[in-house]
């Protein structure tokens, strides 16, 4: 390819709410032969590509290159995607949430889940946090390697194993990498200041995160720590790998992705100080995602492709919001900055 067939096109990208959607647009995009670099941005919902098409018209080359997008919730297009806030979703979502909420502190009452804290998680939180995760960003990252490795493997008509395998070796990476985190820990003896700086940026991680899936505000996506592309990037390379271990692999990269909740959880990870205690609390966050990932697995199961995505989003983000201002209000109790409203 001569730098004179080599052409630069900007479409805007419809479907984009996180930093992970930059990642999997750029890997689906450059899997097309004739396409030498594609950049994302989430601050104005487009992404740059340069290449060389058969098509002649910008709208020939979206055409040619939606396919490889709509099956991970994305679509190109030539005018800008409109914000439309759509009060309707949150009158559905704000009951839900509150149920959710009001779910959470009986089990809290009863002693099975607690806020998350840095000194007082239990495991019973990190399932339920697993389990929104699996229905907001985890789904949107993690789901879109799953498609990605299941069309690879499809074309050898292997479909239950390599799901298998990829699913346990998520689960046992998260155990073993969880416990290195925890382990690692326990070297800084954090104690009282270092766990109250640790809850409260679990706290505001959680926070950004909550706004992002709300979809309302389009400057906290630019806030969201992730992890650095060099490794995103191999992570999901690995994807388009055809080998008997790359399933295993590939669930071990899973912890590497650029998930809010995973790196809010390995962030308290790091505060327990202790390998078993570690993890078991990745493990257990890693089974509180496992239904959902599993139904995407062996399904065409993708909320992200219905009609109630705004819902589901919405009241995910509503859930994490709330976690997120208990935890920084349980931190800043704990620390005597101020007095206890109620008691939980």
């Amino acid at each position: 390819m001569t730098e004179a067939e080599t052409k630069k096109y900007t479409f805007h990208v419809q479907g984009m709410h996180c930093q992970a959607c930059i990642l999997l647009t750029e890997s689906q995009l450059q899997d097309h032969p004739e396409i030498t670099s594609a950049k994302s941005s989430l601050t104005n919902h487009t992404v740059e590509i340069c290449g060389n098409f058969s098509a002649t018209t910008p709208d020939g080359v979206i055409a040619e290159l939606n396919p490889l997008l709509t099956p991970h919730g994305y679509t190109l297009s030539l005018t800008p995607e409109k914000r439309v806030i759509n009060k309707k979703e949150f009158t559905i979502a704000i009951p839900i949430a509150l149920g959710f909420a009001l779910i959470f502190v009986l089990l809290q009452k009863i002693g099975l889940v607690n806020l998350i804290n840095a000194s007082s998680m239990t495991y019973g939180t990190a399932f339920v946090i697993g389990i929104i995760a699996s229905f907001s960003s985890c789904l949107a990252v993690v789901g879109g390697l799953v498609l990605s490795m299941s069309a690879t493997f499809a074309r050898d008509n292997d479909k239950i194993k390599p799901q298998l395998l990829f699913h346990l070796g998520r689960l046992v990476a998260f155990f073993l990498l969880g416990g290195l985190i925890g382990a690692v820990g326990s070297v800084f003896q954090l104690g009282v200041t270092g766990t109250f700086v640790i809850s409260i940026i679990i706290g505001l991680v959680m926070l950004i995160l909550g706004l992002n899936l709300l979809d309302i505000f389009s400057f906290t996506k630019r806030l969201q720590p992730v992890m650095p592309k060099f490794f995103s990037r191999r992570a999901l390379a690995v994807t388009k790998l055809n080998h008997t271990l790359t399933p295993v692999l590939v669930g071990i990269v899973t912890f590497f992705l650029p998930c809010g909740f995973t790196q809010s959880m390995q962030i308290y990870t790091l505060s327990t100080g202790n390998f078993l205690q570690g993890g078991l609390t990745m493990l257990t966050f890693a089974l509180g995602t496992l239904p959902v990932l599993a139904l995407v697995s062996f399904s065409s199961f993708s909320i992200k492709n219905k009609a109630q995505s705004g819902i589901f989003f919405k009241t995910a983000g509503l859930i994490v919001i709330m976690f997120a201002l208990l935890n920084l209000f349980t931190s800043l109790v704990a620390i005597g900055w101020i007095s206890p409203l109620f008691n939980l």
